[in-house]
């Protein structure tokens, strides 16, 4: 096995929004919310002394329902501190986006599925799993 090149220093809520609009939104909601898609987008920066802040954001949404949209979306960061000399730049875009995430996915998906049951939808859950590996490789190949 080989050694890790990166160790997670800070993980936290940096963004959160969960939005019902009104009672109307949330009973169209409840009757659309099988066709809610969940969007992901991955954000990095470096910071000093070899830190890098990794921004992880989901968004939860009715792509098709603008106006009275129930809409959840939350931004975790991840503040990596870099354990070797890496030079590979390919090596690093693999830790931003497959290793780190796939090492807090669970626990963002947690804490989002929380908010959205909290919301009005007790019995939510997302049927598809994100596979980062997989993701990772379709976009470099």
């Amino acid at each position: 096995m080989s050694e890790k090149k990166y160790r997670i220093i800070l993980k936290y809520i940096n963004d959160l929004s969960a939005e019902v609009k009104d009672p109307e939104a949330l009973l169209i909601a409840k009757e659309r919310i099988l066709k809610y898609k969940l969007d992901l987008d991955i954000s990095s920066k470096p910071l000093k002394n070899k830190m890098i802040e990794i921004n992880t954001k989901l968004t939860y949404h009715d792509k098709e329902i603008k106006k009275k949209e129930v809409f959840f979306q939350i931004v975790y960061a991840t503040v990596i501190k870099i354990e070797k000399n890496l030079k590979d730049k390919n090596e690093l875009e693999k830790i931003i986006l497959c290793d780190v995430q796939i090492e807090i996915y669970k626990e963002l998906e947690n804490i989002l599925l929380n908010i959205i049951k909290y919301s009005g939808f007790p019995d939510i859950q997302f049927k598809k799993k994100l596979d980062f590996e997989k993701l990772y490789k379709k976009k470099f190949n």
